[in-house]
């Protein structure tokens, strides 16, 4: 039986693949290719001859998912397909509704029609808005303050239900910030345009515009933003072993995930600033609407029901992944051809 992962061509969703066949599984990639990489498809299928297929579709469209199912025999899906930027979901609201909460109502419909009953569903720690204590654990209330948050939370909500009336059972991954890249160096972070910190901080040392930073005026030690950042390899491993308890007949549940460690925005210019050799070019301007001034988690849950635990923890250790990628990848993947999806 095959693992369906939507999003697979993007960011965590190809370093999450990359798990996936390095734990022997079938793994069938879902994407529309509109932010994902035809790159990455071609440096996970080398990886695994023969175990990666690659479907081109929207998971807004029930019937392409159930028809993808039933061919590829898939028995559980991991869903990263969705608008990911906080920033661009309090402009772009509508956008934000109709790709994460319409799309994935799209999806769900194709699962349930197909029979598939197992869902790993990539949320954020943006469901908790901004947060009445630190670090976040899963009992605080969920109140987003971005369009982003509000998004995922919907389909959180609606997964109980799905599992009661359709029999879904589900685990809801919330992350904290994404970062570093493939320590192996053959897949990364490339997206048009950039939108994180530490790769934008790296575009910045190595000629390209100089970092804005949003808000030096924060309640926090240094006056910038602090965040969790947590790396692409323990997120994915993180959904491998969600995978695991879903199949081994664990009930659904929630987790946050993230190291438990902030850093502040200088904090990780300074990390950038080691790696590189370089002072990272940096102007401040205004805070950016949206961004709770700090994120971090309490993995508590995770790792007492999932054994999970993070191997990267130091914030010099994951830029150190990430800038190995740009350097050795300038253009990212390249990757602006089209191709035959596999089947």
């Amino acid at each position: 039986m095959a693992i369906l992962v939507t999003g697979g061509a993007g960011y965590i969703g190809s370093h999450t693949v990359k798990a996936l066949l390095a734990a022997g599984r079938e793994v069938v990639i879902y994407d529309d290719f509109s932010a994902g990489h035809r790159g990455a498809c071609d440096a996970l299928a080398a990886m695994a001859p023969g175990r990666l297929r690659v479907v081109t579709g929207d998971v807004a469209d029930a019937d392409a998912v159930e028809l993808a199912c039933a061919e590829h025999r898939v028995d559980a899906v991991m869903h990263f397909a969705a608008w990911l930027s906080v920033g661009e979901s309090v402009t772009e609201p509508a956008g934000y509704y109709r790709n994460n909460v319409v799309g994935t109502l799209g999806l769900l419909e194709g699962l349930r029609r197909a029979g598939v009953t197992r869902l790993v569903f990539s949320s954020t720690c943006a469901t908790f808005g901004e947060p009445t204590r630190m670090p976040i654990d899963e009992s605080l209330p969920q109140q987003p303050v971005n369009a982003y948050g509000e998004t995922k939370l919907a389909i959180e909500r609606a997964l109980p239900h799905y599992e009661r009336a359709y029999g879904l059972r589900s685990v809801v991954l919330r992350y904290f910030n994404a970062a570093g890249a493939d320590p192996d160096g053959r897949l990364g972070e490339d997206h048009d345009p950039e939108i994180h910190l530490i790769p934008r901080a790296i575009d910045a040392v190595r000629g390209g515009e100089p970092l804005q930073v949003f808000g030096d005026d924060y309640p926090t030690p240094d006056g910038t933003c602090l965040r969790d950042y947590v790396h692409v390899d323990d997120l994915a491993s993180a959904h491998v072993l969600a995978l695991g308890a879903l199949e081994a007949g664990q009930p659904s549940a929630a987790y946050n995930v993230g190291t438990g460690v902030p850093h502040s925005v200088r904090q990780v210019l300074d990390a950038v600033a080691r790696v590189a050799g370089t002072p990272v070019p940096a102007t401040v301007g205004p805070r950016r609407p949206g961004d709770p001034a700090a994120l971090f988690a309490a993995n508590d849950r995770i790792r007492t029901s999932l054994g999970w635990a993070p191997r990267f923890v130091a914030i010099d250790d994951i830029v150190a992944t990430a800038w190995r990628w740009h350097t050795a990848h300038p253009e990212g993947y390249g990757d602006r051809r089209p191709i035959e999806p596999t089947t």
